[in-house]
């Protein structure tokens, strides 16, 4: 008897019994502006110029790196996808954009329906939370490429901005406030420094972590958060600046992105709220302070530089969308880079 291409690794019928399993969440992420249903060959999506004299699409795409070896480990996947949402819409909001639409790609060794739709599950997840549509995506079943029960993830996403209100951080200056935005852990960056401290000190992921009912594998699974909506309310209310998103680098690397040449901030480090899975890292790496800030957010999943006659009203606008903001730091022209204080 001949191959076929089940016999070759690649069950297609596992696949159409994916689609079924995610078509009503998947569903539930469309806006308005959707023109498309889900199955077909590309997603369609109108956009609405109603209140856009120049529309600027902004695109960003983005995966999640090795936290999903611990979601592997731990068969938790239900909230890996909105890590991988939160990684490419906060990206893109950074210059002010709203978000459309939002793909994922996922690739694995060996097909299984519903491990892969409780993966969709969480992006769609973080397509609501981030107001994005989910309209389309791809799940590619690649025997000896990966391993049965391995998998990995990509997004992309797309937003629109008014050209005249495209936020890149020219408009920083000397005086101007960095208001922090919390992080709700560690997010999705710095996970090969995380594992290789873990293995370093013979820890599991199901040892309980510190005095806490969870374990070490629950905390570091805690999803990215999305700041979509602070975001797009705050700059309903205020002109910001400059918006800088915190991932791989940490502070160090992501706030020079956004300066202007000449200006470097100081950053009040005692100002960030403290997360106790940073120094539980530290404590067990060995790690060196500036070591932690140049790897992992350290608690600030964003930074938004603003005037100073508009802080009060940046900081009551961040908690009506229950986000506690903070002063991180001030601009300044006699400081090269980043400063870390405290």
């Amino acid at each position: 008897m001949g191959l076929d291409y089940k016999a070759a690794g690649v069950d297609k019928e596992a696949g159409y019994q994916q689609v079924q399993l995610i078509k009503d969440m998947v569903s539930k992420t469309f806006t308005k502006d959707v023109i498309t249903e889900v199955g077909g060959f590309s997603g369609m999506v109108g956009l609405d110029m109603t209140d856009l004299e120049e529309p600027v699409l902004v695109s960003g795409t983005d995966g999640v790196g090795t936290k999903l070896m611990i979601a592997q480990a731990m068969k938790q996947h239900d909230t890996i996808g909105i890590d991988l949402v939160a990684m490419c819409v906060n990206d893109i909001i950074c210059q002010g954009a709203r978000p459309l639409f939002f793909l994922d790609y996922i690739a694995t060794g060996k097909l299984d329906p519903e491990k892969m739709a409780t993966i969709v599950e969480g992006v769609a997840e973080g397509c609501i939370q981030s107001g994005a549509a989910l309209v389309g995506g791809e799940t590619a079943e690649m025997p000896g490429m990966y391993g049965e029960n391995d998998y990995d993830l990509a997004g992309f996403a797309v937003g629109v901005v008014d050209k005249k209100k495209i936020i890149s951080g020219a408009a920083i200056k000397e005086g101007d406030i960095a208001i922090g935005l919390p992080s709700s852990g560690v997010h999705s960056n710095g996970f090969s420094l995380v594992r290789a401290i873990l293995d370093k000190n013979n820890i599991s992921y199901e040892d309980t972590f510190g005095e806490t009912d969870q374990t070490v594998g629950e905390v570091l699974l805690t999803p990215t958060k999305i700041y979509a909506e602070a975001i797009t309310e705050l700059l309903k209310k205020i002109d910001a600046h400059g918006i800088a998103h915190i991932t791989g680098g940490g502070l160090y690397e992501n706030l020079p992105r956004v300066l202007p040449e000449g200006l470097g901030i100081e950053v009040d480090a005692a100002a960030i709220p403290q997360l106790e899975v940073f120094d539980y890292l530290q404590d067990l790496g060995k790690v060196e302070q500036k070591e932690m800030f140049n790897t992992f957010n350290m608690g600030v999943g964003m930074v938004i530089f603003v005037n100073p006659a508009e802080v009060e009203a940046s900081l009551e606008s961040l908690t009506a969308t229950n986000i506690t903001g903070f002063k991180l730091g001030e601009v300044s022209s006699s400081i090269d880079g980043v400063q870390i204080n405290g």
